[in-house]
């Protein structure tokens, strides 16, 4: 068994202890090569992610056209121009955080006449160096994404570097609720556990998975 594969069914293991319904796990394959991707495929995983949309497009078209179960996440900032290249290939877009963004992909889906799901980013620490939409802005902005319509499923965050992550998830998830949302993303290789526990649907693990990057 590949050591990818062994890292995930750990994960797996340790998520069944906390939670009843396991979230989804979201393989962050960016940077690695298909050939470190392929075990996990092979062994019947389907949610991956990526955050560059050239490379996502050059690694997934064909393994997507041979493997039609496979998601593919859109978790890195996404900028309008390449909007056009992401709704065809990807399945999952988790980091909506703008007016504009919002409008480019209602545009674009409907030339392509596809839906992707869509995740709206929150700057939950209000920090001026992340993107993400303010919570005091959340519900006006939800509301017109409503009107582009487009199909959002949930919220997504990536939380200040520090070591109480919980405290931010818990108030995701209280957000989420408010708007009735059914998903929720957040939690990475170092807090997969704390976001669980709060509730989280989509883990997003990279490294804990395919190990260091080079």
């Amino acid at each position: 068994m590949h050591q990818s594969v062994k890292n995930l069914n750990l994960i797996k293991q340790e998520l069944k202890l906390i939670n009843f319904k396991l979230p989804s796990i979201i393989a962050v394959s960016k940077t690695f090569q298909i050939s470190n991707i392929l075990p996990l495929i092979d062994s019947g995983h389907i949610h991956f992610g990526e955050n560059k949309v050239q490379e996502a497009v050059e690694k997934w078209t064909d393994i997507k056209a041979k493997h039609n179960t496979i998601k593919l996440h859109m978790i890195g900032k996404l900028q309008t121009n390449k909007v056009k290249f992401v709704i065809p290939l990807f399945d999952y877009i988790h980091s909506l955080d703008s007016e504009k963004l919002a409008k480019k992909i209602s545009d674009e889906q409907k030339k392509l006449n596809k839906k992707p799901k869509i995740f709206i980013q929150i700057n939950i620490g209000n920090e001026n160096q992340k993107s993400g939409i303010n919570k005091e802005n959340l519900k006006e902005f939800y509301l017109n994404c409503m009107k582009l319509g487009l199909d959002i499923i949930g919220l997504m965050c990536i939380p200040p570097n520090e070591k109480n992550s919980s405290k931010f998830f818990k108030e995701m998830n209280d957000l989420n609720q408010n708007l009735n949302l059914r998903e929720l993303s957040m939690g990475m290789s170092s807090d997969y556990i704390d976001a669980a526990k709060n509730s989280a649907t989509f883990l997003r693990i990279g490294s804990k998975i395919f190990g260091k990057r080079s």
